[in-house]
């Protein structure tokens, strides 16, 4: 039985199933790219789903129609790659920034007195939920009120003085202060108590509540240090060429096909 010249044409223009599923065989059996393309590190299995999801796409018909398919997965291969790269270069940012306490928080708020990132771990912050800030806020400034207490009644003087202030602070402030009285640091009484508040309690109280205040502020400042956006530069270029080429491949493979699909005998 001969086969006629229209027949012919209609078998290029559309391939059968058939005559597909064995170019997609031999895209995977003999495919060369793939053996360049995927590193020995990386996924072979998810590479192969990729070509997959193209040729069941673009239904190819002969090697070079496969070879334009197998360009496609190697160009989305990798941009995957890229945005790798990109992440972990955003993240090696992330942690320089966030090593970087008493220059990061002091530029937060340029304006803000006494914000100085002394003794603060930024990571702490950037880990906190909004419901964990709101209460950071509350904690700090209820801090703050009691070693301001405390503070005034020590200047008002009076009988007592001593144990009263002592009672206004907070169980941690206390328990920090004798620490101090342990070691011998300062006298257990009015004078020694309030340079304890002046010198070291109330400076950090002070920068607690600022902290917590400007906590969005320092988030943003971590993170936009952190991205380093001349450091993707490089990426970002290669990312377009890739765009380039992936587009050009695709244009000429749409060609080819619509060039197969209007051939005449």
């Amino acid at each position: 039985m001969t086969t006629t010249a229209t027949e012919k044409t209609a078998e290029i223009a559309d391939p059968s199933p058939q005559a597909y599923e064995v170019v997609r065989f031999n895209a995977l059996k003999h495919g060369i790219l793939s053996r360049y393309t995927v590193l020995s590190h990386e996924s072979h299995a998810d590479y192969e789903s990729l070509v997959n999801s193209l040729m069941d796409e673009h239904l190819p018909a002969g090697a070079t129609e496969q070879h334009l398919i197998e360009e496609l997965a190697s160009v989305i291969w990798r941009k995957r790659r890229v945005l790798q790269a990109e992440g972990a270069t955003i993240n090696k940012g992330l942690k320089e920034s966030a090593r970087s306490a008493k220059t990061v928080i002091p530029a937060a708020a340029p304006f803000e007195m006494g914000l100085s990132g002394e003794g603060t771990d930024i990571r702490d912050l950037m880990d906190l939920k909004p419901e964990d800030v709101t209460e950071s806020q509350r904690a700090a400034r209820h801090d703050l009120d009691a070693t301001n207490k405390a503070g005034a009644i020590l200047r008002k003087g009076g009988n007592r003085a001593y144990d009263k202030a002592l009672r206004a602070l907070l169980p941690d402030s206390r328990d920090w202060w004798d620490s101090y009285v342990e070691e011998e640091e300062y006298a257990a009484d009015a004078e020694g108590l309030a340079c304890f508040i002046t010198e070291h309690l109330s400076p950090l109280c002070h920068q607690q509540e600022k902290e917590s205040r400007h906590h969005d502020a320092i988030v943003n400042q971590t993170i936009g240090e952190g991205l380093q956006a001349y450091r993707l530069e490089k990426l970002s270029r290669y990312e377009t060429h890739l765009d380039r080429k992936f587009e050009r491949t695709l244009a000429m493979l749409i060609k080819l096909k619509d060039l197969r699909s209007h051939r005449v005998p």
